[in-house]
C-alpha cells in the first residue's frame, strides 16, 4: 500500500494504509503468527501454552479490546488508505479474493476465479448462500456496484488497471474484461479498497451508509467516535460458520506507547496494534502478556520532498544518504526485529532485489564530497517531520541528526502529533519526514506505483520525485507478464531509485503485536492487519 503506516504501513498509509500496506520469511524474530521465541525453559513453556493454533474447541463469547494509535474517522474504502482507517474497513468489507499471513491469494467472497489465457478477462463465482450483515443476499450485482463506484471514485487505491466491463452474467457469477494485460489485477483486487458493498447502498444516501455501512465481513459497526473509539459488534449473518468467535471488538484509541504498554500489562487491553520494537522484549517475557510477530510488506524510510530547495539536488539527498549508517541505525533501534533495508520493496515482495542493488552505503567521506557536488557545499539548515508518540521514530530522527551534522547538515528534528504529521504531508508541507511505505497487496507494483509513480495519487508519495526512465519502467512492469523479464524490468527501476534517493529506504521491520496471554489464534497479516474472525480468549 502505498498504505503507510504513521504509527510506524503504503502503511502508515494502508495499506496504508499506511498511515501508509510483508510475507515470505518472518524476518528474524521467529514463526510467523507464533509468540516470539523465549530464552528461557519458562517462557518456551509458556509459549507452548499460548501459541495461536490451539487445539481443542476455541472458546466463544467476551469483548476483545485493542489499542490503536489513531482513531478511525472515516469507513468508506474507496477513499481512504491510512492503516487508522484500513484496518477497520476490512472488518466490515471484504473483496472477492483475499490474501492469507502467506501472502498467498486465496478465494474469499468469491468461491472460485478464473483468468482469461490472454489476461484480458477475469471470472468470479461467489460463494453460495452468502449475506450481507442486514440479512440480504450478495449478488452479482452488488459486486459490478462496488467496483464500479471504485473506478468512477478512483481514490488514493483507485483501480489501475484499464477496466472494459464489468458485468453480471447471473447472480452468482461476474465477469471483468480490460482492455489490456495489467499483471497486478488479481493481486490488487484483494485490496480492502475493492470490498463488496450493496448495490446503490443499500438505498440510503452515502453519507448515511458509511456512518454504519453494511458489508460482508465479521464485524458491523455498534458505536464510533471518529475522534476516539469505535465498537464492532458479531456479524450474525457472516458466511464463516461460527466466526467470529468474539461478540465485540472494541479499537481503543490509546496514542502513547508508553500507555498501551501499560494498559496491556494490567489487563485492561487485550492486545495493542503498533508495538514498538523496542518494547517486545518486555511485553515478550511478561508474565501475561507474549509477542505475536510476522515478517512485513514494510519498508521504514526517510522521505524527501523533492520541490524543497535543498532536496531538489541529488547531490544532497546522495550526501545525506552516504552518511548514515543504516546498518547500526537497524540494529541499534530494532532488536533483532528488523532487517537492514537496501530496496525500496520489502524481501517479502518478488522482486525486491535487496540482496543484488548497489546502494550508497556508509560512507562519510565520500558522503562530504558528494555535499560539495551540490549547490550547498557549505552545509545547510532543515527540518525533519515527526510523528510524535512514537519511541523509535523519536531515536531514529536523533541518529539520522547526528549523521546530518557530520557532513555539515543541520537537521532540525519537528515532532508533531499524528493527525496534524498527516495534515502536512498530505499538503506536502515538510522538507524531510520519517514514515513507512507498505504494499496492501503481494505484488512489486503494490509499493513501487505508489512511490515513484508523478502522476499517481501521492505524487511519488507525497516526495514529487519524477524520472521519466523510472516512470516508463513502472508501466512496463505493469505489463510485463511475472518472470525473468519482469525481474529484471525492476531491478533496474529500483537501482535508479537506489541511486537518485528520493528516500533512503532504513529497514524492513516485522510486524508486532503484544497480547494478552490468554489470547489464541490471533493472525497477523502481512500488511499490519488481523484476523479478528479468528480470535477467541480464555473465560
Amino acid at each position: 500500500m502505498k498504505r503507510f503506516q504513521t504509527s510506524v504501513r503504503k502503511s502508515i498509509w494502508v495499506g496504508t494504509l499506511a498511515v501508509l500496506l510483508l510475507v515470505l520469511i518472518a524476518g528474524c524474530s521467529g514463526n510467523k503468527n507464533a509468540p516470539a521465541a523465549n530464552k528461557d525453559a519458562q517462557q518456551n513453556a509458556n509459549q507452548e501454552k499460548n501459541q495461536s493454533a490451539n487445539t481443542g474447541k476455541p472458546a466463544v463469547g467476551g469483548t476483545f479490546v485493542y489499542g490503536r494509535p489513531a482513531s478511525v474517522n472515516s469507513l468508506d474504502l474507496h477513499n481512504q488508505i491510512t492503516a487508522n482507517n484500513a484496518f477497520a474497513i476490512d472488518k466490515v468489507f471484504e473483496p472477492l479474493v483475499a490474501f492469507d499471513s502467506k501472502g498467498e491469494i486465496v478465494d474469499w467472497l468469491a468461491k472460485s476465479h478464473s483468468i482469461s489465457d490472454d489476461g484480458l478477462t477475469y471470472t468470479f463465482v461467489l460463494r453460495d448462500g452468502l449475506k450481507f450483515s442486514n440479512g440480504t443476499d450478495v449478488t452479482a450485482d452488488d459486486a459490478v456496484f462496488s467496483l464500479q463506484r471504485h473506478l468512477n471514485v478512483g481514490g488514493p487505491l483507485a483501480i489501475a488497471a484499464k477496466v472494459d466491463t464489468i458485468k453480471a452474467e447471473d447472480s452468482h457469477t461476474l465477469v471483468i474484461t480490460l482492455k489490456e494485460s495489467y499483471t497486478p489485477f488479481i493481486s490488487e483486487l484483494s485490496n480492502f479498497s475493492n470490498g463488496i458493498l450493496p448495490n446503490n447502498f443499500g438505498g440510503v444516501s452515502e453519507e448515511e451508509f458509511f456512518k454504519k455501512p453494511v458489508g460482508t465481513g465479521p464485524f458491523v459497526v455498534e458505536q464510533w467516535d471518529p475522534a476516539g473509539d469505535l465498537t464492532f459488534a458479531k456479524n450474525p449473518y457472516y458466511w464463516q460458520e461460527g466466526k467470529p468467535y468474539i461478540d465485540k471488538l472494541v479499537y481503543k484509541l490509546i496514542e502513547d506507547d508508553s500507555q498501551a504498554i501499560n494498559q496491556l500489562k494490567a489487563g485492561e487491553i487485550d492486545g495493542i496494534e503498533s508495538l514498538a520494537l523496542q518494547n517486545a522484549e518486555e511485553i515478550k517475557n511478561g508474565a501475561d502478556t507474549t509477542v505475536v510477530t510476522n515478517g512485513s510488506w514494510v519498508t521504514e524510510q526517510l522521505f524527501f520532498n523533492t520541490l524543497d530547495q535543498h532536496f531538489s539536488d541529488v547531490h544532497v539527498r546522495r550526501a545525506l544518504a552516504l552518511a548514515i549508517d543504516r546498518e547500526g541505525l537497524t540494529k541499534a533501534l530494532t532488536f533483532g526485529y528488523a532487517q537492514t533495508a537496501n530496496s525500496l520493496l520489502p524481501t517479502a515482495i518478488p522482486y525486491h532485489s535487496n540482496d543484488t542493488i548497489k546502494v550508497l552505503n556508509f560512507d562519510l567521506n565520500a558522503a562530504k564530497e558528494e555535499l560539495a557536488k551540490s549547490a550547498f557545499p557549505d552545509g545547510f539548515t532543515t527540518k525533519l517531520l515527526v510523528a510524535s508518540g512514537n519511541s523509535t521514530r523519536a531515536q531514529e530522527a536523533q541518529i539520522i541528526q547526528a549523521a546530518g551534522k557530520e557532513i555539515g547538515i543541520n537537521i532540525e528534528i519537528e515532532s508533531i502529533e499524528l493527525a496534524t504529521f498527516r495534515e502536512r504531508f498530505f499538503a506536502y508541507d515538510f522538507s524531510a519526514m520519517l514514515n513507512s511505505g507498505q504494499a496492501d497487496s503481494p505484488d512489486a507494483n503494490s509499493i513501487i506505483a505508489f512511490q515513484t509513480d508523478p502522476e499517481g495519487f501521492s505524487k511519488s508519495y507525497w516526495t514529487h520525485y519524477t524520472n521519466d526512465e523510472v516512470t516508463k519502467l513502472l508501466h512496463e512492469g505493469q505489463k510485463t507478464a511475472d518472470g525473468e523479464g519482469r525481474a529484471k524490468v525492476y531491478s533496474d527501476l529500483l537501482q535508479i531509485v537506489a541511486e537518485e534517493v528520493p528516500y533512503i529506504p532504513l529497514y524492513y521491520p516485522d510486524i508486532l503485536k503484544g497480547v494478552r496471554s490468554s489470547v489464541n489464534s490471533f493472525v497477523v497479516l502481512p500488511n499490519g492487519s488481523v484476523r479478528f474472525e479468528e480470535v477467541h480468549v480464555k473465560q
